[in-house]
């Protein structure tokens, strides 16, 4: 903060206040550990504008004052959270180009410079700040209630509406008369507004998925954020069927048959911009469940350097990509970012010269530039069959969405023995599972070494929120964990290593910034064997689990485990969070 006595010098010589009230403010500023300024306003010592420009000229910055009826894009509010806003008493309210306005109640402050500089390299913005008023800031806070309020507001009449209406009388089990349908589509209007308010409170909060779903007494609405998933919100039992013949309506589903899942898909524009939502519907005992995902281009679509690759794996992967053929296989579990990694590789090859054809099931992200075609199984569009026509359209770079039986991975072999770059993924636990996975799915032996370049594995850890992040010195268990991943590190990487003991790692916490959790944000950790002589060697004989094994410590392979323990010593993520997410080797 400005210095006290710096604020109060000025205000002395503008003759603004008495040096005798300035002893006391200070006094008073200490006892009831408030700001010089609000103690000022509050007791309105000197008129808020008058202040706002004694504050301009010791700071040097320009001034923003707001009309009474002005508002800001929501767009552009969203920019900076509303807990962020409030908590750092800050607000973004004008965007041109690559450049935001934000005004602030106090610029000086160390902690708030550090959030908003945060957000500016998250987003790829540059930051003008401006001044601005304690009155001011309070009309724009209340701009961020206007969403808030209404979804709650919607819930809270909905709970009062069909507090008394009980499951029997709407049950898909059970037949519906006319008159209460009647009466559900009389209601359309509400529903409308609330499954959006839904929508864009799952947009707004950054989660990946939505979960409508039905309890014996209630809806539970859960999302999922960073990978964790909790309960926004419960509805009212009654109005299951009408919240679920609204998400069939949107997505051109039957909105009569409850008794099979179905599949669809639609795209909303939320805060000025297109977000894709994938709908899956699932019929349960208790009523017809809906999964929402939310694929918005401004949070899955990454370039190859925010998806967590350290340097050695960026190297190699920069190196892969640079070959005219062969295959690239991404594993791990549903939901690891595996796709993500694929768009990202794609973007670094996607160059006028380069043919890029994809297979998707489904496309989640459209790339300028790219040719992507999403499969249907059930009218006989399968990989495989697309696999057979992708290889006519004179493609140099092809990616398939997941190789998962037999068929596709025959062609994805022959596709990159004849001269093309094929990237895909494998349900595997890590790098080295390829291979045996490869043999399983009926992949001639002889092939693979000619045909595989690089196997990678990757998990995604929770960042943490690096506002309220906690430095401490590990303890005995701690460190011995972080001892045993060190000590097999490859040479080239542990030269560059300054990390001695005692170790420091940092700790959740939690603040306004990352609503409490102590997190925000998800990164991936990787590892990754490329194919050798010594390798294809070990293919052709005997591929065990410890030959394997003995070659991928050979080439100096970072482990999963290995590479989070680096990303916790950089005070990226907790150690915590990665030992929950890796097995020890």
């Amino acid at each position: 903060m400005i210095q006290e006595e710096l604020l109060l010098s000025n205000l002395i010589n503008k003759g603004l206040i008495l040096p005798e009230m300035a002893k006391t403010l200070l006094e008073e500023t200490r006892s009831l550990n408030k700001k010089i300024e609000e103690i000022i306003l509050e007791r309105k010592l000197v008129e808020e504008r008058v202040l706002l420009s004694v504050k301009s000229e010791i700071l040097n910055l320009p001034i923003k004052f707001f009309q009474e009826k002005e508002t800001i894009p929501n767009v552009i509010l969203n920019i900076i959270p509303e807990d962020v806003a409030r908590h750092y008493k800050m607000i973004a309210f004008n965007r041109t180009g690559g450049l935001l306005e934000v005004g602030m109640v106090y610029p000086e402050d160390p902690q708030a410079q550090r959030a908003l500089k945060f957000l500016a390299d998250r987003m790829n913005f540059q930051v003008k700040i401006y001044l601005i008023s304690h009155s001011d800031l309070s009309r724009c806070l209340k701009l961020y209630q206007t969403f808030t309020e209404e979804f709650f507001r919607l819930v809270d009449e909905f709970q009062k509406k069909y507090a008394s209406v009980s499951r029997k009388q709407v049950s898909p089990y059970k037949i519906v008369d006319l008159e209460s349908t009647a009466g559900l589509m009389a209601e359309e209007a509400p529903i409308v507004k609330l499954f959006a308010s839904i929508l864009k409170y799952g947009v707004r909060a950054r989660a990946s998925d939505i979960h409508i779903e039905p309890t014996r007494n209630k809806i539970r609405v859960r999302m999922r954020i960073d990978g964790n998933l909790s309960t926004v919100v419960t509805l009212p039992i009654a109005i299951l069927s009408a919240i679920i013949s609204r998400v069939k309506i949107m997505t051109n589903l039957k909105i009569d048959e409850t008794r099979l899942p179905q599949d669809g898909r639609f795209t909303s524009l939320i805060d000025d911009k297109e977000v894709d939502f994938r709908v899956s519907t699932f019929p349960t005992a208790l009523g017809e469940k809906v999964a929402i995902r939310i694929l918005d281009p401004t949070v899955g679509l990454k370039n190859i350097q925010e998806i967590g690759l350290n340097d050695y794996h960026l190297k190699i992967i920069r190196e892969q990509l640079e070959k005219p053929y062969g295959m690239i296989l991404i594993t791990g579990p549903t939901g690891s970012g595996k796709t993500t990694t694929l768009y990202a590789m794609l973007q670094i090859l996607n160059e006028e010269k380069i043919n890029i054809i994809s297979l998707e099931d489904p496309v989640e992200y459209t790339i300028e530039g790219i040719n992507q075609s999403q499969v249907l199984p059930e009218i006989g569009y399968t990989f495989a069959r697309g696999l057979r026509h992708i290889v006519r359209q004179d493609p140099d770079v092809i990616m398939v969405g997941e190789i998962r039986d037999h068929e596709t991975a025959d062609l994805a072999t022959h596709a990159a023995l004849t001269g093309h770059l094929v990237l895909s993924t494998l349900h595997t636990n890590n790098a080295i599972g390829v291979i045996p996975r490869l043999l399983d799915l009926g992949v001639e032996a002889f092939l693979i070494p000619s045909a595989l370049n690089l196997m990678i594995a990757q998990r995604l850890v929770r960042k943490l929120c690096p506002e309220c992040k906690q430095k401490v010195e590990a303890n005995p268990l701690e460190e011995k964990i972080i001892d045993e991943a060190l000590k097999d590190l490859p040479n080239s990487v542990k030269e560059k290593l300054t990390y001695k003991k005692p170790y420091y790692i940092y700790k959740p916490k939690g603040c306004p910034s990352c609503n409490k959790k102590g997190y925000l944000g998800r990164i991936g950790i990787f590892e990754m064997l490329e194919m050798t002589p010594q390798l294809e060697e070990i293919i052709l004989s005997e591929p065990s689990q410890e030959k394997l094994n003995n070659e991928a410590k050979r080439q100096g392979m970072i482990k999963l485990r290995q590479d989070g323990i680096l990303k916790v010593l950089e005070g990226v993520t907790s150690l915590e969070e990665v030992l929950s997410t890796t097995a020890k080797d």
